[in-house]
């Protein structure tokens, strides 16, 4: 059903996950393994944003970004515990149908549909520059919506819905070249996940930002080696979460899209009931287990954020968010941190308090361009 050769997940760690509980599930690995990453994944995530395992299965502090390596690879383990196992993707490009093009002044915009996997046509946006092409490439921004169940990744491009959230346009005007996928089971984006094998909306969402990122670097008009990935709220931690997978995203910017799910809300109970917050099934339906106990849940943003050292990572946490607690991000950044220290990068993860509430504006959207131009246009 999906192609499973090797290229996003590739060299990070090849594990099987069996579940046979509601219980946190255990891990069982293939004989190829590491022992390292066998023993790191059985820790405890809570043991420590530094603590990893030795070859006998003893405890032991990385010192290096090497030897945490395998605690980044049970990382991903533990994801997958609750989202589902990814596939390898394709190394073939996926088929990309222009449905409409407008020209845009400075750029062109083009609706499309490309084929994430059989059975599956994901609908997106893309922006080109008119002044990028296989003598003058760009570099290329994967631009993830927030929620809007109306409009999905019109929003992103200016075509209506609530202020603040045109990010797509603004960089294609920047001169970027853009895409903008629609969010799985969002507006008019309805693909049968059962039917097509997945467990979560969330790793369908990161499947196809991932094909997304296949299709931009086999374009003449794209820099391979600059790609950046921007969202807010949903589309804060749906970058995240793609771009721990991908490691081709270089920059990542999160804007009111995460905190510690132990603070989600202040903890209102109520959001982990099924089929709400996190639970819904265009989420992670498995986390409604965790309900009565937050703190068993396999994975936390601070291993999340400390999955993207060394990658440039800017996270906007508004002090006055109603979703995500300003003082919570400071939390798990902290924490992240750690790890970004140890590749000798630590300024690369930097946290911004902007004095508003769950919003992106004008003067956070300029930080993240200039934070994109600063890093993909260096080189």
């Amino acid at each position: 059903m999906r192609d499973r050769s090797a290229n996003a997940v590739v060299h990070l760690v090849q594990l099987v996950i069996v579940l046979t509980s509601l219980s946190s599930p255990p891990i069982v690995f293939a004989d190829e393994v590491d022992r390292e990453i066998k023993n790191a994944a059985i820790l405890s995530h809570h043991e420590g944003i530094l603590t990893t395992a030795d070859q006998n299965g003893d405890a032991t502090a990385a010192t290096s970004a090497a030897q945490w390596r395998p605690r980044r690879a049970a990382i991903l383990s533990r994801m997958q515990s609750v989202m589902g196992q990814l596939p390898e993707t394709n190394s073939k490009p996926p088929v990309m149908t222009v449905l409409e093009s407008l020209d845009c002044g400075t750029y062109e915009r083009k609706k499309i549909t490309y084929r994430s996997e059989e059975d599956c046509e994901t609908p997106a946006y893309l922006c080109v520059p008119k002044s990028a092409n296989e003598a003058n490439p760009a570099p290329a921004i994967l631009c993830l919506h927030p929620t809007d169940n109306r409009i999905g990744h019109d929003v992103v491009v200016g075509l209506g819905g609530k202020a603040n959230r045109q990010y797509a346009s603004e960089l294609a005007e920047r001169g970027y070249v853009t895409l903008s996928p629609s969010y799985p089971l969002l507006a008019g984006y309805q693909p049968d996940l059962s039917s097509l094998g997945w467990e979560s909306g969330t790793l369908k969402a990161v499947w196809d930002n991932v094909r997304g990122i296949d299709l931009l670097v086999s374009l003449p008009a794209v820099r391979d080696n600059a790609i950046g990935a921007i969202g807010h709220s949903l589309g804060g931690h749906n970058a995240v979460y793609t771009a721990v997978f991908d490691e081709r995203i270089r920059v990542i910017v999160s804007s009111c899209g995460l905190d510690s799910y132990r603070d989600y809300y202040r903890g209102d109970r109520s959001r982990w009931l099924p089929g709400n917050g996190w639970t819904q099934s265009r989420y992670m339906p498995r986390l409604a287990q965790y309900i009565d106990r937050l703190d068993e849940i396999p994975f936390d943003f601070d291993e999340l954020l400390a999955a993207l050292a060394p990658r440039h990572t800017l996270v906007i946490a508004p002090l006055h968010d109603s979703n995500f607690q300003a003082q919570s991000v400071d939390r798990v950044a902290a924490e992240a941190r750690k790890v970004f220290e140890l590749h000798g990068k630590t300024d690369n993860l930097r946290v911004v308090h902007p004095d508003c509430g769950h919003d992106f504006p004008a003067e956070m959207r300029h930080e993240a361009y200039e934070l994109f131009d600063d890093v993909l246009r260096s080189n």
